[in-house]
C-alpha cells in the first residue's frame, strides 16, 4: 500500500488498486465478476486495461476503451474498472491482470492479478466391466472421463451399494478381495468369488457436479472341471477312432491306385498288318510288313 504524504502547500498521492476477490471460482456457462477497485488516485480519468495470461501467452481483454477478441459479445466493464465475463467457458480459466495508468499521481501505474477458475462438470464416464469371470480369477473394471475440471474422482457401486475404497473399512463386502483407486477409477478384484456377481456402475465427481455410467452386469461362474476333462476324453476318443479307421482302410487297399495282379499288366495288342520277328543274336525285335490285298 502506498502512503499519503502531506507537505506544506501540496498533497502527493499514488494510484492504488485493490480487489474484493482475487481468486474467483465459477461454473461453466455462468457469469463472474473480476473485481478491480481503484482505492486511491487524483487522476480524474485514468486509463484502464485488462489482459489475459494463459499458458504463458498474454492477450488483451479490454484495451483502448474497447473489448477485444471473443470478449466483445460476452464481457463488459463494471464500475469503471471491474470486468464482468458472461457465459464463461473452460477456456476462460486464466490469470487476468487489471492495469491502471494515472498520469497525475506520484506513482502513475498500478496493477493487480485475478486468478479465475472455471469449473466444468464431469461428462458421463466410460465404464468397462467384464461380462463373465471364472471363480478365483482376477477381474479389472475401469471408469474414466476427461472433460471435468478440476479432475474427477471415481466411486464404484454394486447393485446400487457403494464399494468402499478403504480395504480396512467395515463397509467392504465379506470375503471380497479388491483394490479401488478413486483417482484413476480402476477397480481390481484379485480373486473373484460368487458373491462378486452383480450390477456395477461408476460415478465421476468434482466440485462442479457428477455424472454416472449405466449399470453393467458381471457374472462370476464356477469352472466345470469334470465337464472339461470329459470333453477332452471325447476328443481323444474321436481322434483314436479316426486313426484306426484310416489304418484299416490302408490295409484293405482302399487307398491303393490299382490291384497288383496279372490282370493289371497286359501285353500290348499287335497292330494289324505288322509281324514281329526276334533274332537269336541280338535279342531285339524287328518287323516286316505284310499287306493283304
Amino acid at each position: 500500500y502506498y502512503l499519503l504524504f502531506v507537505f506544506p502547500g501540496c498533497r502527493l498521492l499514488a494510484v492504488e488498486l485493490t480487489s474484493s476477490n482475487t481468486k474467483p471460482v465459477v461454473q461453466e456457462f455462468q457469469s463472474v465478476e473480476l473485481s478491480c477497485i481503484i482505492k486511491s488516485t487524483v487522476t480524474p480519468d485514468p486509463r484502464i486495461e485488462w489482459k489475459k495470461i494463459r499458458d504463458g501467452e498474454t492477450s488483451y481483454v479490454f484495451f483502448d476503451n474497447k473489448m477485444q477478441g471473443d470478449f466483445v459479445t460476452r464481457a463488459e466493464i463494471l464500475s469503471r474498472t471491474s470486468l464482468v465475463i458472461k457465459n464463461t467457458t473452460r477456456m476462460d480459466t486464466a490469470t487476468y491482470r487489471c492495469e491502471v495508468a494515472a498520469p497525475s499521481d506520484t506513482k502513475t501505474i498500478d496493477e493487480i492479478n485475478i486468478q479465475l477458475t472455471v469449473q466444468v462438470k464431469p461428462m458421463t464416464p466410460r465404464c468397462i466391466v467384464p461380462k463373465a469371470v471364472p471363480v478365483g480369477k482376477s477381474a479389472s473394471l475401469h471408469c474414466h472421463e476427461n472433460e471435468g475440471f478440476p479432475k474427477s474422482t471415481y466411486s464404484w457401486y454394486r447393485n446400487s451399494e457403494p464399494l468402499s475404497p478403504d480395504t480396512r473399512s467395515n463397509a467392504k463386502p465379506h470375503n471380497s478381495s479388491y483394490t479401488l483407486n478413486p483417482t484413476t477409477g480402476t477397480l481390481v478384484f484379485h480373486a473373484v468369488h460368487k458373491g462378486d456377481t452383480g450390477r456395477y456402475s461408476c460415478i465421476a465427481t468434482n466440485d462442479a457436479g457428477f455424472a454416472k455410467c449405466e449399470e453393467q452386469e458381471m457374472e462370476v461362474y464356477d469352472l466345470n472341471i469334470g465337464g472339461i476333462i470329459g470333453g477332452v476324453l471325447v476328443v481323444l476318443a474321436v481322434l483314436v477312432l479316426i486313426t484306426l479307421g484310416i489304418c484299416c482302410a490302408y490295409r484293405k487297399g482302399y487307398f491303393a491306385n490299382g490291384k497288383e495282379n496279372g490282370e493289371s499288366y497286359k501285353t500290348p495288342a499287335k497292330p494289324d498288318g505288322v509281324n514281329y520277328i526276334r533274332t537269336d543274336d541280338e535279342g531285339d525285335f524287328r518287323h516286316k510288313s505284310s499287306f493283304v490285298i
